[in-house]
């Protein structure tokens, strides 16, 4: 019996924030996966190592989590003042399904610094020491980010000082910009249903009120003791609770019809990705992963949020930059939760620590307009060389 030689495709293993995920140059892949469809899917299920029913991904690069399971597509731009495009796919580990419907703000802190190494800048525009402001394309929602990267002897600078709650270890700080950041979908406007607050009704959960935002990615907020919570979770109290993420898993449903994100409940089961669901809470002191104390006195709210069905182990960036847009606007839940006052700038706590991020935002003609969203993550290249897949798995 024959079998099929393995492809060896030539990627990059990166860390951007909290998430790791493998690059891939588009031009690269297998032809008939260098554009959407069935082909293309396939073949990063099989190069993650999905869909796995023992859930660890072994037989793949991913590692049994959402922040790991991620693959990114790039390619030099072609749009005008743009440098790269940036496709993110976020790749399901029990299920044969890869979500496109939105980006991750974690690895959106490697893209810039990957075109630079790739050399797709023009040589004037890298600072010797300094930083390189590289503008990306990101294409699954359509907007642009402008990330700041250190750069040494000419070279991305990738060691440093800067301290990110989840990440071990300390690197150099990559300032990202996400601008004009109100995501494709939901009509388009950042607040889909024109309320910052609206009640939902959820068959088995009860009426509770929510804030639908359409910033950095689609996102649900609740209020902590809405849903049984505190605020201070840690991931092992909510991805134990069978019937806690059932009720999450609802109430992100509901929230996505009513965003219009989906014509039907059903279809939610597609888009795991998005929206994403979290929850609120003032200040309290709890001990972080690692047993890391968060004092109250040192944040401005508490923030838990939901990744592919499970509590994420610190802050997933386009929520945060959700967070910020929504702690800018009076009497969003995220604001009531920090005290009632518009904030241009907000620290919240999140199961591993604590993360600032600041957003501009106005009141135009009646609606709400998010301009910039501004945070800070890091980056690192892991590996790099060439991955193999079996040449049938496409």
């Amino acid at each position: 019996m024959a079998f099929a030689p393995q492809l060896r495709i030539p990627a990059t293993y990166m860390r951007g924030g909290t998430s790791k995920g493998v690059f891939l140059r588009r031009q690269d892949l297998p032809a008939a996966a260098q554009s959407a469809g069935a082909a293309r899917d396939a073949l990063l299920l099989r190069l993650l190592g999905s869909p796995d029913r023992y859930g660890r991904q072994i037989d793949g690069m991913g590692a049994g989590s959402s922040s790991t399971s991620k693959a990114v597509i790039l390619a030099p731009s072609t749009r005008p003042e743009h440098d790269v495009d940036y496709l993110f796919a976020q790749v399901s580990i029990e299920r044969a399904l890869v979500d496109w419907s939105g980006n991750c703000g974690n690895l959106s802190a490697a893209v810039g610094p990957y075109a630079i190494a790739q050399g797709w800048l023009p040589a004037a525009r890298i600072a010797h020491d300094g930083t390189c402001t590289v503008r990306i394309w990101q294409a699954n929602i359509g907007k642009t980010i402008v990330a700041h990267v250190p750069t040494a002897g000419g070279l991305v600078q990738e060691t440093g000082d800067f301290e990110l709650d989840g990440v071990t270890f300390p690197a150099a700080e990559v300032r990202l910009e996400f601008v004009d950041p109100v995501a494709q979908g939901a009509g388009g406007a950042m607040f889909p249903t024109r309320r910052v607050v609206d009640r939902l009704e959820v068959p088995g959960v009860g009426a509770l009120e929510a804030t639908l935002i359409n910033v950095g990615i689609p996102t649900i907020f609740v209020d902590a003791r809405d849903v049984g919570c505190t605020g201070t979770e840690l991931q092992e109290a909510i991805d134990g609770d069978a019937r806690a993420l059932a009720r999450f898993e609802a109430l992100r449903a509901h929230g996505a019809l009513r965003m219009g994100l989906i014509d039907d409940l059903h279809q939610a089961a597609q888009r795991p990705h998005t929206p994403k669901i979290a929850f609120v809470a003032p200040p309290a002191d709890y001990a972080a992963c690692g047993g890391m104390p968060v004092r109250a006195g040192d944040v401005d709210l508490l923030v838990r949020a939901l990744s592919m069905g499970r509590l994420h182990h610190a802050m997933m960036g386009t929520v945060a930059v959700a967070i910020a847009a929504a702690a800018a606007v009076p009497g969003t839940l995220v604001s009531r939760a920090g005290g009632g006052a518009a904030r241009d700038a907000v620290r919240f706590g999140h199961p591993s620590g604590t993360m600032r991020v600041g957003a501009q935002v106005a009141r135009l003609d009646g609606e709400w307009k998010a301009t910039r969203v501004s945070l800070s993550r890091s980056a690192r290249v892991l590996m790099e060389g060439w991955v193999r897949v079996p040449a049938d798995s496409f």
